[in-house]
C-alpha cells in the first residue's frame, strides 16, 4: 500500500465511515502481507486463529513507523503521531474509528493488552523526529526499550505467555535484533540523517564524523563494528532462554526471530564488518535453513569474532 494515499484516506481528515470488524481485519491483513518484511510476520508457524491478531499488531506498528518516516516533514510527523496517540486513547475509551484501531480494539479485549506498549512505540517514533545522533549506548538502549521491546511484549500477550520474567527475556531478543538492524543499516540510516552508532563509541575507536560521512571503511570502523556486533550478539544469546518458557508454534516463531538476528550479525562478520559500502543480508535460502533449524531444534552456532575488545560494556 502507498502510505501517503492511505493517510489521505484514513488520516485525521478522513471522511470514510468506520469499517466493520471483518473489514478492518481484512485491511490489516492486506497491509501485513504486502510489506517486504513479512518473512516472519504471517508465516505458517502462527496458529490460524491468532493470525488476524498478529496482522493487526503488525498494522499498528507499520502505521506508527510510517507516520514517523514516510511523511517527509518532521513537524508534520510530530502532529500526526500526536493524532495517532489520541486515536489510540480514544480506542481504549471505546471510540475506535480508524480501520487498524477497530481491529485492534478486538485484539486488546481478547488478550487483555494494556495501552503501555502501544504508547511506548509512539513515543519512540516521536523521538525520531528530534534525536538523530545518539551520544551514549545507554541512550540508545533507552530508545530500544521503547521502539523494539514493546513489540516483544505484544507478541507475548498474543501467545498468552506474558510475565515479568518472559518480558525481560523478550527484551534481550528485541533489543539485540534492533541493534543488529542498526549495524546492518549504518550507511542507509546516515543517508536519512540518523546515526545510531553512539558518539562515545565512535570516539573510543577513533572514528571521526568525516570518515563516517564519506563512508571511509578502515580499521577504526571495523573495530567499532566488531565491538557493537558482539554486544548485539550477547543480547540475542541471552534472550534465547525465553524459548524454554514457550511451547509449540509460538516457540518456533520466537526462535526464528532470534535466529534471524544472529544470522544478520553473522552476515556482517562475514563481510569483515564493512556495512558502509554494502548492506550484508540474509539470503532466502538461509532464511529457509533457519526455519528448519528452529523446527529441528538445532543449537545456534553463531560466528564469533576472533578479536574482540576486552571491554564489552552494555
Amino acid at each position: 500500500m502507498e502510505f501517503l494515499a492511505e493517510l489521505d484516506r484514513h488520516g485525521p481528515n478522513s471522511v470514510q465511515p468506520a469499517l466493520s470488524l471483518s473489514e478492518a481485519r481484512a485491511y490489516c491483513e492486506r497491509l501485513a502481507t504486502s510489506h517486504y518484511e513479512n518473512f516472519s510476520v504471517l508465516t505458517w508457524l502462527i496458529p490460524q486463529q491468532v493470525r488476524p491478531h498478529f496482522a493487526t499488531i503488525y498494522a499498528f506498528c507499520r502505521w506508527s513507523d510510517d507516520l514517523g518516516d514516510e511523511v517527509g516533514d518532521r513537524q508534520r510527523s510530530r502532529e500526526l503521531l500526536g493524532w495517532w496517540r489520541n486515536e489510540l486513547r480514544r480506542m481504549y475509551a471505546g471510540e475506535a474509528s480508524h480501520p487498524i484501531l477497530v481491529a485492534l480494539a478486538d485484539t486488546v479485549q481478547v488478550y487483555q493488552i494494556p495501552i503501555d506498549p502501544f504508547e511506548a512505540l509512539i513515543s519512540a517514533f516521536l523521538q525520531d523526529q528530534d534525536l538523530v545522533d545518539y551520544q551514549t549506548f545507554d541512550q540508545l538502549l533507552d530508545y530500544c526499550r521503547r521502539s523494539a521491546d514493546p513489540v516483544g511484549h505484544l507478541v507475548l500477550y498474543l501467545c498468552n505467555s506474558y510475565s515479568p520474567r518472559n518480558a525481560q527475556l523478550s527484551d534481550r531478543t528485541c533489543t539485540g535484533l534492533q541493534l543488529a538492524n542498526f549495524w546492518q543499516d549504518v550507511a542507509r540510516d546516515h543517508v536519512i540523517g540518523r546515526v545510531y552508532l553512539p558518539y562515545e563509541d565512535r570516539q573510543r575507536f577513533g572514528l571521526d564524523d568525516q570518515k563516517l560521512r564519506d563512508k571511509q571503511f578502515g580499521t577504526e570502523y571495523r573495530d567499532l563494528l566488531r565491538f557493537e556486533v558482539e554486544r548485539a550478539r550477547d543480547f540475542l544469546i541471552e534472550g534465547r532462554e525465553l524459548l524454554t518458557h514457550l511451547k509449540g508454534r509460538f516457540r518456533l516463531t520466537i526462535d526464528l526471530f532470534n535466529r534471524g538476528g544472529l544470522a544478520i550479525l553473522d552476515a556482517i562478520e562475514r563481510a569483515d564488518f564493512d556495512t558502509l559500502s554494502r548492506r550484508p543480508t540474509v539470503s532466502k535460502v538461509k532464511k529457509v535453513g533457519l526455519m528448519f533449524e528452529a523446527i529441528l531444534g538445532i543449537p545456534t552456532s553463531p560466528v564469533r569474532s576472533r578479536t574482540v575488545p576486552a571491554e564489552n560494556g552494555r
